[in-house]
């Protein structure tokens, strides 16, 4: 049996272990800031990784008052020092002067760095409140001159992170020392984490569930083994005692103060596969174009929900905004008008599923650039990311590139992403459909560099006459489960 003061195996997370060792090696204070998507593992990252050197932890509460906030920083302080007796604190600045006085008397024969965990650092701001002046002090004028100290503040609300902590103007302007955006899992990551507790399923079943719920930790910790991948997306999915039958409802307003225009965003960029200009979305999405647009798109991308791939060659007002939370595309896919009734293995079977697939793997792909350019053979070589389209203006054709990637080594890859159930057969249409996306890219471009066909499907292409003409670079699914570290 497990000891449970012992941490916890992490899974993945090479780069971001290297950059919390660096912080524990290191002969000055650290104030280390860690963002990402709700469910993706921060918490359970600084936690397990610092385990031997936690001496605080205290986690915001989700809509609590000043009151609230104070209780419960006072609770978090008796537990990390028991021996102390402290009065409850009336302001945020007595709060950290009780830390300050605890961690004074607290001692340690160790001569290690001591760690403060703040999760859901953005909770424990209310209106008011003064917390963040508070904090701000508790750093300058104490923390920042132990050099024994990690101070890591952590949040869901990425985009908050980012404006009030990462690119704050007040008194934390360049005070960071580290900052660690935690992304989901990549598919090599997913496969290592369900192979660490016993999920024995082959890479086409992981790409499944990845395809249903993405590469976040807490869902992958809700796959069952002995199930396959359709019977665990029906029982987390479908059922209406599953984990995540009820779990969109919550997920973008937990996030976002106005969430009803994020939802709007959300909810017509998962009708639009091949994603949309802001001008577009603006239309679809009924909004009125200005600030708060703008800040909603910033506040999606910040938290992983939305992906902004410049269009080539292009001005950036041609950003094209696609969806790639795996599980909020699921979700308006499938299953905010499903029945209980409804039963997965039946649906992950027809023609409409198939479709939708082609989709979903697109999306896959396009967040697996740096696995595509090692198998590509060009992870050294400087490289540029966007989509090309040009309308059809009726007398010729429109051709629209969804990942184009320009080299360093003045050669292109036009990528193409296409799901299917077996090894992918190129047929004489889809032949000449390629041949003439080259054709008007380097028509309308002035291009005479060299392209290169890239194409990524789960098995492979089937050789034949068209494949063979048309010298493509193969990319299958095995490739793209080779994890990359990342920070």
């Amino acid at each position: 049996m497990r000891d449970m003061t012992e941490p916890l195996s992490i899974v993945g997370r090479q780069g971001e272990r290297q950059e919390l060792d660096l912080a524990l090696k290191s002969s000055v204070a650290e104030l280390i800031a860690v963002y990402g998507r709700r469910q993706v593992g921060k918490t359970f990252l600084i936690r397990q990784h610092f385990h031997d050197h936690l001496v605080f932890d205290s986690t915001g509460l989700h809509d609590g008052n000043l009151a609230r906030q104070l209780t419960n920083f006072h609770t978090s302080l008796k537990i990390a020092f028991p021996k102390l007796t402290m009065l409850p604190p009336k302001s945020w600045l007595e709060a950290f002067e009780l830390l300050r006085v605890a961690l004074e008397r607290h001692t340690s024969k160790r001569r290690s760095k001591r760690v403060l965990f703040f999760d859901e650092f953005p909770w424990m701001e209310t209106r008011g409140s003064g917390f963040m002046a508070a904090f701000e002090a508790f750093w300058d004028q104490y923390a920042s001159q132990r050099q024994n100290l990690i101070v890591v503040v952590c949040g869901s609300a990425a985009a908050w992170m980012v404006q009030r902590v990462i690119r704050a103007k007040g008194g934390l302007h360049n005070r960071l020392t580290r900052r660690l955006r935690l992304m989901p899992f990549c598919l090599g990551e997913t496969y290592e984490f369900l192979r660490s507790r016993g999920i024995q399923l082959d890479a086409f079943q992981v790409a499944q569930i990845y395809l249903a719920i993405g590469g976040i930790p807490h869902y992958l910790n809700h796959i069952r083994p002995g199930k396959s991948a359709a019977q665990n997306i029906d029982s987390l999915c479908f059922r209406t005692t599953g984990m995540l039958r009820e779990e969109y409802d919550s997920l973008l307003t937990a996030l976002f103060d106005r969430d009803s225009m994020h939802q709007s965003i959300v909810k017509v960029l998962a009708t639009s596969w091949q994603g949309l200009i802001r001008d577009e979305l603006i239309k679809k999405a009924k909004l009125t174009s200005g600030g708060r647009v703008t800040q909603a798109l910033e506040d999606l991308v910040l938290s992983g929900f939305v992906q902004e791939t410049a269009s080539w060659n292009k001005k950036s007002k041609e950003t094209v905004y696609r969806l790639i939370d795996d599980f909020s595309v699921f979700y308006w896919s499938w299953m905010h008008r499903a029945d209980s009734d409804v039963r997965w293995m039946h649906i992950a079977t027809g023609k409409r599923f198939e479709n939708w697939c082609g989709y979903a793997f697109e999306n896959i792909c396009f967040k697996h650039l740096d696995q595509i350019k090692r198998s590509l053979g060009i992870s050294g070589i400087q490289t540029g990311a966007g989509t090309w389209r040009y309308q059809s203006t009726g007398k010729e054709a429109g051709a629209q590139i969804d990942l184009l990637i320009e080299r360093a080594d003045r050669c292109f890859n036009l990528v193409e992403a296409k799901f299917s159930l077996n090894r992918y057969v190129i047929t004489k249409a889809y032949a000449a459909e390629l041949e003439s996306k080259i054709r008007v890219f380097r028509s309308k471009t002035k291009i005479d560099k060299p392209i290169f066909l890239t194409m990524i499907t789960p098995h492979g292409i089937e050789p034949n006459q068209y494949s063979v003409g048309l010298s493509i670079d193969e990319i299958t699914l095995e490739d793209l489960m080779n994890p990359i570290g990342r920070v």
